[in-house]
Protein backbone atom coordinates (compact mmCIF):
# COMPACT_ATOMS: atom_id res chain seq x y z
CA UNK A 1 0.00 0.00 0.00
CA UNK A 2 1.55 3.36 -1.01
CA UNK A 3 2.55 5.75 1.77
CA UNK A 4 0.35 8.76 2.46
CA UNK A 5 2.62 11.77 1.86
CA UNK A 6 -0.01 14.38 2.55
CA UNK A 7 1.01 17.08 5.04
CA UNK A 8 -1.36 17.75 7.92
CA UNK A 9 -3.22 21.04 7.49
CA UNK A 10 -2.42 23.95 9.79
CA UNK A 11 -5.11 24.42 12.45
CA UNK A 12 -6.40 27.98 12.08
CA UNK A 13 -8.62 30.41 13.97
CA UNK A 14 -10.13 33.60 12.54
CA UNK A 15 -10.48 36.50 14.96
CA UNK A 16 -12.98 39.06 13.79
CA UNK A 17 -16.22 38.19 12.02
CA UNK A 18 -16.66 41.35 9.99
CA UNK A 19 -16.22 41.67 6.23
CA UNK A 20 -12.54 40.67 6.09
CA UNK A 21 -12.89 38.00 8.77
CA UNK A 22 -15.79 36.49 6.84
CA UNK A 23 -13.71 36.48 3.65
CA UNK A 24 -10.80 34.78 5.41
CA UNK A 25 -13.07 32.16 6.97
CA UNK A 26 -14.81 31.45 3.67
CA UNK A 27 -11.57 30.98 1.77
CA UNK A 28 -9.69 29.14 4.54
CA UNK A 29 -12.52 26.62 4.96
CA UNK A 30 -11.99 25.51 1.35
CA UNK A 31 -8.19 25.13 1.43
CA UNK A 32 -6.55 21.77 2.04
CA UNK A 33 -3.49 23.42 3.63
CA UNK A 34 -5.62 24.85 6.44
CA UNK A 35 -8.14 23.43 8.87
CA UNK A 36 -10.38 26.18 10.16
CA UNK A 37 -11.34 25.22 13.71
CA UNK A 38 -12.65 28.35 15.43
CA UNK A 39 -14.06 31.85 15.00
CA UNK A 40 -13.89 34.58 17.64
CA UNK A 41 -15.59 37.99 17.78
CA UNK A 42 -16.80 40.20 20.66
CA UNK A 43 -20.15 40.28 18.85
CA UNK A 44 -21.16 36.72 19.77
CA UNK A 45 -24.19 36.70 17.49
CA UNK A 46 -22.06 37.66 14.51
CA UNK A 47 -19.42 35.08 15.46
CA UNK A 48 -22.05 32.33 15.77
CA UNK A 49 -23.50 33.21 12.38
CA UNK A 50 -20.10 33.01 10.67
CA UNK A 51 -19.11 29.83 12.53
CA UNK A 52 -22.34 28.14 11.46
CA UNK A 53 -21.76 29.17 7.85
CA UNK A 54 -18.30 27.54 7.72
CA UNK A 55 -19.02 24.65 10.08
CA UNK A 56 -16.74 25.45 13.02
CA UNK A 57 -17.06 26.37 16.68
CA UNK A 58 -16.84 29.74 18.40
CA UNK A 59 -14.80 30.66 21.46
CA UNK A 60 -15.14 33.51 23.92
CA UNK A 61 -11.48 34.47 24.28
CA UNK A 62 -8.06 34.06 22.67
CA UNK A 63 -6.86 32.10 25.72
CA UNK A 64 -9.21 29.26 24.75
CA UNK A 65 -7.45 28.64 21.41
CA UNK A 66 -4.51 26.54 22.70
CA UNK A 67 -6.89 23.86 24.01
CA UNK A 68 -8.20 23.51 20.46
CA UNK A 69 -4.60 22.97 19.28
CA UNK A 70 -4.77 26.10 17.15
CA UNK A 71 -1.40 26.73 15.47
CA UNK A 72 -2.11 29.96 13.60
CA UNK A 73 -4.65 32.77 13.53
CA UNK A 74 -5.88 35.49 11.22
CA UNK A 75 -6.52 38.81 12.96
CA UNK A 76 -9.26 40.72 11.13
CA UNK A 77 -10.37 42.98 13.97
CA UNK A 78 -10.52 46.80 13.86
CA UNK A 79 -7.01 48.24 13.41
CA UNK A 80 -6.63 49.47 17.00
CA UNK A 81 -7.05 45.86 18.19
CA UNK A 82 -4.50 44.28 15.84
CA UNK A 83 -1.49 44.65 18.14
CA UNK A 84 -3.15 43.74 21.48
CA UNK A 85 -4.68 40.57 20.00
CA UNK A 86 -1.47 39.66 18.16
CA UNK A 87 0.64 40.05 21.32
CA UNK A 88 -1.68 37.70 23.20
CA UNK A 89 -1.55 35.12 20.42
CA UNK A 90 2.23 35.33 20.13
CA UNK A 91 2.56 34.84 23.89
CA UNK A 92 0.40 31.71 23.53
CA UNK A 93 2.75 30.32 20.88
CA UNK A 94 0.42 30.97 17.92
CA UNK A 95 1.61 32.35 14.56
CA UNK A 96 -0.34 35.31 13.20
CA UNK A 97 -1.53 36.84 9.95
CA UNK A 98 -2.57 40.42 10.72
CA UNK A 99 -4.81 42.30 8.32
CA UNK A 100 -3.54 45.60 6.98
CA UNK A 101 -2.69 48.10 8.28
CA UNK A 102 -0.54 46.27 10.79
CA UNK A 103 -1.26 48.84 13.53
CA UNK A 104 -2.49 52.43 13.93
CA UNK A 105 1.03 53.83 14.26
CA UNK A 106 4.64 52.89 13.55
CA UNK A 107 5.74 52.60 17.20
CA UNK A 108 2.99 50.09 18.00
CA UNK A 109 3.79 48.19 14.82
CA UNK A 110 7.50 48.00 15.61
CA UNK A 111 6.80 46.65 19.10
CA UNK A 112 4.70 43.90 17.54
CA UNK A 113 7.40 43.01 15.02
CA UNK A 114 9.98 42.89 17.80
CA UNK A 115 7.76 40.68 19.97
CA UNK A 116 7.20 38.19 17.15
CA UNK A 117 10.92 38.07 16.42
CA UNK A 118 11.86 37.50 20.04
CA UNK A 119 9.27 34.73 20.39
CA UNK A 120 10.22 33.07 17.10
CA UNK A 121 6.67 33.32 15.77
CA UNK A 122 5.62 33.92 12.17
CA UNK A 123 4.18 37.41 11.70
CA UNK A 124 2.66 38.01 8.28
CA UNK A 125 0.61 41.05 7.22
CA UNK A 126 -2.36 40.92 4.89
CA UNK A 127 -1.24 43.13 2.02
CA UNK A 128 -3.18 40.86 -0.28
CA UNK A 129 -2.24 42.60 -3.55
CA UNK A 130 1.23 41.06 -3.16
CA UNK A 131 -0.52 37.76 -3.97
CA UNK A 132 -2.35 39.00 -7.04
CA UNK A 133 -1.15 36.67 -9.84
CA UNK A 134 -0.21 39.70 -11.96
CA UNK A 135 1.97 41.06 -9.14
CA UNK A 136 3.56 37.66 -8.54
CA UNK A 137 4.62 37.66 -12.19
CA UNK A 138 5.55 41.36 -12.19
CA UNK A 139 8.84 40.76 -10.41
CA UNK A 140 10.12 38.78 -13.40
CA UNK A 141 9.77 41.78 -15.74
CA UNK A 142 11.01 44.58 -13.46
CA UNK A 143 14.24 46.00 -14.88
CA UNK A 144 15.35 49.61 -14.68
CA UNK A 145 12.16 51.08 -13.20
CA UNK A 146 11.98 54.85 -13.60
CA UNK A 147 8.45 55.86 -12.57
CA UNK A 148 5.28 54.19 -11.28
CA UNK A 149 1.76 55.54 -11.64
CA UNK A 150 -0.93 53.91 -9.50
CA UNK A 151 -4.69 54.43 -9.59
CA UNK A 152 -7.14 52.87 -7.14
CA UNK A 153 -10.69 54.16 -7.64
CA UNK A 154 -13.90 52.93 -6.00
CA UNK A 155 -17.48 54.08 -5.59
CA UNK A 156 -18.46 55.63 -2.26
CA UNK A 157 -19.52 53.32 0.56
CA UNK A 158 -20.77 54.74 3.89
CA UNK A 159 -19.36 51.69 5.74
CA UNK A 160 -15.79 52.89 5.15
CA UNK A 161 -14.38 54.22 8.43
CA UNK A 162 -10.68 54.69 7.71
CA UNK A 163 -9.57 57.50 5.45
CA UNK A 164 -8.89 56.64 1.83
CA UNK A 165 -5.11 56.55 2.33
CA UNK A 166 -5.24 53.89 5.05
CA UNK A 167 -8.16 52.03 3.49
CA UNK A 168 -7.16 51.99 -0.19
CA UNK A 169 -3.94 53.79 -1.07
CA UNK A 170 -1.83 51.77 1.38
CA UNK A 171 -2.11 48.78 -0.99
CA UNK A 172 -0.40 50.73 -3.76
CA UNK A 173 2.10 52.34 -1.41
CA UNK A 174 3.17 48.83 -0.41
CA UNK A 175 3.49 47.71 -4.04
CA UNK A 176 5.39 50.86 -5.04
CA UNK A 177 7.77 50.43 -2.11
CA UNK A 178 8.38 46.85 -3.24
CA UNK A 179 9.04 47.97 -6.82
CA UNK A 180 11.15 51.04 -5.98
CA UNK A 181 13.18 49.64 -3.11
CA UNK A 182 14.87 51.97 -0.68
CA UNK A 183 13.22 54.76 1.25
CA UNK A 184 10.81 57.50 0.16
CA UNK A 185 12.81 60.70 0.68
CA UNK A 186 10.18 63.10 -0.67
CA UNK A 187 6.43 62.91 -0.12
CA UNK A 188 3.94 65.51 -1.37
CA UNK A 189 0.21 65.01 -1.14
CA UNK A 190 -3.23 66.55 -1.40
CA UNK A 191 -6.26 65.02 0.32
CA UNK A 192 -9.92 65.96 0.09
CA UNK A 193 -13.06 64.98 1.99
CA UNK A 194 -16.08 65.84 -0.19
CA UNK A 195 -18.35 63.03 1.07
CA UNK A 196 -17.38 62.11 4.63
CA UNK A 197 -15.56 63.20 7.77
CA UNK A 198 -12.36 61.49 6.65
CA UNK A 199 -10.46 61.93 3.36
CA UNK A 200 -12.19 60.42 0.32
CA UNK A 201 -9.61 61.43 -2.32
CA UNK A 202 -5.84 61.49 -2.05
CA UNK A 203 -3.10 62.21 -4.57
CA UNK A 204 0.57 61.76 -3.72
CA UNK A 205 3.91 62.30 -5.43
CA UNK A 206 6.82 60.24 -4.12
CA UNK A 207 10.57 60.14 -4.71
CA UNK A 208 12.72 57.26 -3.46
CA UNK A 209 16.42 57.24 -2.73
CA UNK A 210 16.71 54.51 -5.38
CA UNK A 211 15.88 57.17 -8.00
CA UNK A 212 12.37 55.86 -8.69
CA UNK A 213 9.48 58.33 -8.59
CA UNK A 214 5.77 57.62 -8.29
CA UNK A 215 2.37 59.27 -8.55
CA UNK A 216 -0.49 57.68 -6.63
CA UNK A 217 -4.22 58.40 -6.75
CA UNK A 218 -6.83 56.86 -4.47
CA UNK A 219 -10.51 57.76 -4.50
CA UNK A 220 -13.66 56.27 -3.04
CA UNK A 221 -16.00 58.71 -4.76
CA UNK A 222 -15.49 57.48 -8.32
CA UNK A 223 -17.94 55.78 -10.64
CA UNK A 224 -15.74 53.01 -12.03
CA UNK A 225 -13.67 50.53 -10.07
CA UNK A 226 -10.03 50.82 -11.16
CA UNK A 227 -6.95 49.08 -9.80
CA UNK A 228 -3.99 49.74 -12.10
CA UNK A 229 -0.23 50.22 -12.07
CA UNK A 230 1.62 51.78 -15.02
CA UNK A 231 5.38 51.29 -14.75
CA UNK A 232 7.82 53.21 -16.92
CA UNK A 233 11.15 51.43 -17.30
CA UNK A 234 14.30 52.24 -19.20
CA UNK A 235 13.42 49.92 -22.11
CA UNK A 236 9.69 49.25 -21.79
CA UNK A 237 6.38 50.16 -20.21
CA UNK A 238 4.49 47.70 -18.01
CA UNK A 239 0.73 47.81 -17.38
CA UNK A 240 -0.70 45.84 -14.46
CA UNK A 241 -4.49 45.53 -14.21
CA UNK A 242 -5.03 44.22 -10.69
CA UNK A 243 -8.77 43.69 -11.19
CA UNK A 244 -8.35 41.56 -14.30
CA UNK A 245 -5.13 39.99 -12.98
CA UNK A 246 -3.50 40.98 -16.25
CA UNK A 247 0.08 42.00 -17.06
CA UNK A 248 1.41 43.41 -20.33
CA UNK A 249 4.83 44.70 -21.39
CA UNK A 250 4.92 47.39 -24.10
CA UNK A 251 8.02 48.02 -26.19
CA UNK A 252 8.38 50.70 -28.86
CA UNK A 253 10.97 50.74 -31.62
CA UNK A 254 11.48 54.18 -33.17
CA UNK A 255 13.55 54.84 -36.25
CA UNK A 256 14.12 57.30 -39.08
CA UNK A 257 14.66 56.32 -42.69
CA UNK A 258 15.02 57.91 -46.12
CA UNK A 259 12.38 57.45 -48.80
CA UNK A 260 11.69 58.97 -52.19
CA UNK A 261 9.81 61.69 -50.34
CA UNK A 262 12.60 62.53 -47.92
CA UNK A 263 13.30 61.63 -44.30
CA UNK A 264 10.54 59.66 -42.62
CA UNK A 265 9.81 58.59 -39.06
CA UNK A 266 8.53 55.17 -38.10
CA UNK A 267 7.36 53.76 -34.76
CA UNK A 268 6.60 50.10 -34.19
CA UNK A 269 5.01 48.86 -30.98
CA UNK A 270 5.18 45.37 -29.58
CA UNK A 271 3.02 44.13 -26.71
CA UNK A 272 4.10 41.08 -24.72
CA UNK A 273 1.65 39.16 -22.53
CA UNK A 274 3.69 37.10 -20.06
CA UNK A 275 2.17 33.82 -18.90
CA UNK A 276 1.09 34.07 -15.26
CA UNK A 277 2.76 31.20 -13.46
CA UNK A 278 0.27 31.31 -10.58
CA UNK A 279 -3.48 31.62 -10.89
CA UNK A 280 -6.29 31.99 -8.42
CA UNK A 281 -7.91 34.21 -5.82
CA UNK A 282 -5.26 36.40 -4.15
CA UNK A 283 -6.68 35.75 -0.68
CA UNK A 284 -6.44 31.98 -1.23
CA UNK A 285 -2.83 32.34 -2.41
CA UNK A 286 -2.08 34.52 0.63
CA UNK A 287 -3.54 32.02 3.10
CA UNK A 288 -1.80 29.10 1.43
CA UNK A 289 1.51 30.97 1.68
CA UNK A 290 0.81 31.67 5.37
CA UNK A 291 0.26 27.96 5.98
CA UNK A 292 3.54 27.17 4.20
CA UNK A 293 5.40 29.69 6.37
CA UNK A 294 3.90 28.25 9.55
CA UNK A 295 4.97 24.72 8.62
CA UNK A 296 8.43 25.63 7.30
CA UNK A 297 9.11 28.42 9.86
CA UNK A 298 10.03 30.59 6.88
CA UNK A 299 9.96 34.32 6.19
CA UNK A 300 6.62 35.52 4.74
CA UNK A 301 6.32 37.36 1.45
CA UNK A 302 4.68 40.23 3.37
CA UNK A 303 6.71 40.80 6.52
CA UNK A 304 6.13 43.08 9.47
CA UNK A 305 8.97 45.26 8.21
CA UNK A 306 7.22 45.61 4.83
CA UNK A 307 4.01 46.56 6.61
CA UNK A 308 5.77 49.19 8.73
CA UNK A 309 7.27 50.75 5.61
CA UNK A 310 3.82 50.93 3.95
CA UNK A 311 2.18 52.27 7.12
CA UNK A 312 4.84 54.94 7.61
CA UNK A 313 4.44 56.09 4.02
CA UNK A 314 0.63 56.12 4.32
CA UNK A 315 0.78 58.21 7.48
CA UNK A 316 3.14 60.67 5.77
CA UNK A 317 0.75 61.00 2.82
CA UNK A 318 -2.26 61.42 5.14
CA UNK A 319 -0.53 63.97 7.38
CA UNK A 320 -1.68 66.98 5.37
CA UNK A 321 -5.05 68.50 6.37
CA UNK A 322 -8.01 67.46 4.22
CA UNK A 323 -9.69 70.21 2.22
Amino acid sequence: MPADNRVAPVRLAVIGAGVMGTNHARVASGLRDLELVAVLDPDHERAEKLAAAVGVTTVEHVRELPRLLVEAAVIATPTDQHAPVAHELIAAGIDVLVEKPIAPDVVTAQRLVDAAGEAGRVLMVGHVERFNPAVLELESVLDGTVHVEARRISAYSPRSRDDVVIDLMIHDLDLISMIAGGVAVEVMSVVRAPRSATPDIAVALLAFDSGVTASVTASRVGQNKIRQLDITQSDNYVVVDLLRQDLSVHRVDQSEYLSDHGRRYRQVGVVELPFLQQQGEPLALELTHFADCVRARSRPRTTGEDAIRALDLALRVAAVPAR
